[in-house]
């Protein structure tokens, strides 16, 4: 048994997988784990569409709405491990879904007592504006933002590790040397905000772009069906990044 056989089974039970397991059934912790992924991941939808033409308030309404009859019990059915990847399944579902609304034009029946995600779209808007204004289609938009949401989730991830180890300060100063689209400080310039030797510094980098692989590998192993496909996941997102 290769040494990564451990790791593997534990991304068995993370968060798509729980949500392809339960396909079919009545299952509280499935619904829970997509409601995580979809709050995590919906401004690269919300994206998407404003890049499709949609107007603010028509994107958020129809974020939300389709959110709403995600959420709803029997719509698990349509998460089934032939759809692959969440954010493969999360595209191709919201953009049936915004075709059937177009049609039915039902806002009313869109409020009531069905599922509710509080996502913040004002927050959403600003940093649509903040887009850059170029050739990219909605697909590849939704690609790249997928791809920059998920890498920071990494970074987030790897931020509340060193807090928890008292090392805020160590990170804060590091961080640049992992995080992308950052200016990097020189090793002298780190060794003195950190409070480390610059051999320390150089050390301490090291390490922590390790520790950043290992986050990343986790986030990645929430929105697919298994772990042998991380390495290709993030070729993938390293792709996206640079369109």
């Amino acid at each position: 048994m290769s040494d990564d056989a451990p790791a593997r089974r534990r991304f068995l039970t993370t968060q798509w997988s729980v949500v392809l397991a339960a396909t079919g059934d009545d299952s509280g912790a499935a619904r829970s784990a997509l409601a995580d992924l979809c709050t995590s991941y919906w401004y690269p939808l919300y994206a998407f569409e404003r890049r499709r033409g949609a107007g603010e308030h028509d994107a958020q309404d129809r974020v939300q709405s389709f959110f709403a009859t995600l959420l709803e019990k029997d719509y698990l059915r349509a998460a089934d491990r032939e759809r692959g990847r969440f954010r493969t399944f999360l595209l191709a579902a919201f953009q049936n879904h915004v075709s059937k609304e177009r049609d039915r034009q039902n806002a009313q029946k869109r409020g009531g007592r069905r599922a509710h995600l509080t996502l913040d779209f004002r927050d959403g808007e600003r940093r649509y504006q903040r887009e850059p204004a170029n050739a990219l289609t909605p697909d590849r938009i939704y690609e790249r933002r997928w791809a920059l949401t998920l890498l920071d989730h990494a970074l987030e991830r790897l931020e509340e590790s060193m807090r928890k180890q008292g090392k805020e300060r160590v990170f804060k100063a590091l961080s640049p040397f992992i995080a992308t689209g950052t200016i990097r400080p020189t090793y002298d310039e780190a060794a003195a905000e950190s409070g480390l030797s610059v051999s320390a510094v150089k050390s301490a980098i090291r390490r922590l772009r390790g520790a950043y692989r290992d986050a990343l590998h986790e986030e990645i192993a929430r929105t697919i069906p298994d772990g042998d496909a991380i390495e290709d996941e993030i070729r993938h997102l390293m792709d996206a990044v640079a369109l």
